[in-house]
C-alpha cells in the first residue's frame, strides 16, 4: 500500500508537469522534480505557433536533404567545439554525426540556450506528409559540462560523477555524454509513428485531468484504457524515452572509456543503478555492455 501511495504521488507530480506544458510533451518540466534535478532530458519544444509542426512541403530556403545545422552564439563557440570534439572522438559519435549530417531528409539543429544551463532538451519535431520526421532541435545548456542528474532516471550520466571527482575524466566527457543522450532522443522519435506521438499529445492532458480528479487512482478503468491507447501512462512514456537516451549515452561511453582502467567500475556502477531503479529496462543496457563493438572484455556482472 505504501508503494502504491508513493507511485501515485510521483505520478501526480509528473502529471502536473505535463499539464504545465500542455499541449506539448514536455519532459523538461520534470527537471523540477527531485529525481530529475539538473537532468538532460527529452522535451518537445513549441514551434512559433506554440504547438507541433507538420511540414507538408519544404519551408522557404530549407534544403531538400537533411543536414546538421549548428546555431551557436559566438560566446559559446569555443566550449561547444570542445564538447563536439569529445563526442566525435569515438567511433559511435562520428557514425551518428555523419548519419545526420548526410541524412536523406532530417534536418537536425543544435543550439545553446541560457535557461537550464546544466541540462539539454530535444524537440521542435516536424514531419512531412508521409509521416517521416524531417526536423528536430537539440538545445544544450551553456554549462552542460557541469551538473549530474539523478541516478533514478539517468544511471549512465550519474555514474560519471565519482570519476570526475577523482579527475579521471573532465567536464567535456560529461557534456559529450549529454549530447549522446539527446541524439538518442532523436533516434527514438525517428522510429516512433507520428500518429502515436500525436495521440500521446492529445490524450496526456485527458489522462491528467481524470487523474487529478479521481483521488490519484491509477487503477481507474478510464486511465487504464487511455494508457493502453498511448502505450503507457505519462510517467511510463517519459521514462522509456529517458532510458533510450541513456542507452545511447552508454554507447558513447562504451567507446570513450574502452581503454581506461576504470571502465569495468563505471559499467558496474551503471549496472547496480539500473538494477535498483530500472529493472524493467535492464536488457537494453545489458546488450550494450555485452556488444561486440566494445574493445575490452568487461562483462555485465
Amino acid at each position: 500500500m505504501k508503494a502504491t501511495r508513493i507511485f501515485s504521488l510521483f505520478l501526480l507530480l509528473a502529471s502536473l508537469c505535463w499539464l504545465a506544458s500542455s499541449p506539448q510533451l514536455n519532459a523538461r518540466a520534470l527537471a523540477n522534480l527531485p529525481s530529475a534535478e539538473a537532468s538532460s532530458s527529452d522535451s518537445s519544444l513549441p514551434n512559433s505557433k506554440g504547438g507541433f509542426a507538420r511540414a507538408t512541403s519544404p519551408e522557404p530556403g530549407a534544403p531538400e536533404s537533411g543536414s546538421i545545422r549548428e546555431v551557436i552564439d559566438d560566446r559559446y563557440k569555443v566550449r561547444y567545439q570542445t564538447w563536439k570534439n569529445e563526442f566525435l572522438s569515438t567511433d559511435i559519435g562520428r557514425a551518428q554525426w555523419e548519419m545526420y549530417a548526410h541524412h536523406p531528409r532530417l534536418v537536425l539543429t543544435i543550439t545553446i540556450a541560457e535557461n537550464n544551463p546544466n541540462g539539454a532538451a530535444t524537440g521542435r519535431y516536424k514531419w512531412n506528409s508521409n509521416g517521416e520526421l524531417i526536423a528536430a532541435t537539440i538545445v544544450l545548456g551553456r554549462q552542460v559540462d557541469q551538473g549530474y542528474p539523478s541516478s533514478v532516471y539517468y544511471p549512465v550520466m550519474n555514474a560519471l560523477e565519482p570519476f570526475e571527482s577523482k579527475q579521471l575524466i573532465g567536464g567535456s566527457v560529461l557534456a559529450a555524454t549529454k549530447i549522446a543522450h539527446e541524439f538518442g532522443h532523436v533516434m527514438k522519435i525517428s522510429g516512433t509513428p507520428e500518429s502515436l506521438y500525436r495521440l500521446q499529445v492529445q490524450l496526456v492532458p485527458v489522462y491528467n485531468k481524470i487523474f487529478l480528479s479521481n483521488g490519484y487512482d491509477t487503477s481507474d478503468p478510464r486511465l487504464e484504457e487511455l494508457a493502453r491507447k498511448m502505450g503507457g501512462n505519462p510517467v511510463e512514456i517519459w521514462e522509456d524515452r529517458e532510458y533510450w537516451g541513456e542507452a545511447n549515452a552508454m554507447l558513447f561511453l562504451r567507446d570513450r572509456v574502452a581503454k581506461e582502467r576504470f571502465h569495468c567500475k563505471l559499467f558496474n556502477k551503471i549496472k547496480r543503478t539500473v538494477e535498483e531503479y530500472a529493472k524493467g529496462y535492464e536488457e537494453r543496457f545489458a546488450e550494450i555492455a555485452k556488444s561486440q563493438g566494445a574493445s575490452y572484455s568487461c562483462s555485465w556482472r
